[in-house]
């Protein structure tokens, strides 16, 4: 355990953090496998805002977020 404290303060931050990520990934994993079993629109779209929104939070790389995306797309449009 930290002594000084701001080092207690930034531990913290970094469990808000970590929770507030777990929640993000959690989220978007959740959603992606809705969208490959339903093959509806709305949980497709409903996945890629989630895949977005993790990779502009700083979650998940953007090209990480693309590629899961362009996967997802590709099971989607596979006859």
């Amino acid at each position: 355990m930290p002594n000084i404290q701001s080092a207690k303060k930034e531990l913290r931050k970094m469990k808000k953090r970590a929770a507030l990520n777990k929640v993000r990934r959690d989220t978007y994993k959740t959603l992606l496998k809705k969208a490959v079993t339903t093959k509806s629109t709305e949980m497709v779209q409903a996945a890629q805002q989630a895949l977005d929104k993790a990779a502009r939070t700083g979650v998940i790389k953007k090209n990480t977020a693309a590629r899961k995306l362009s996967r997802l797309m590709k099971k989607i449009n596979k006859k």
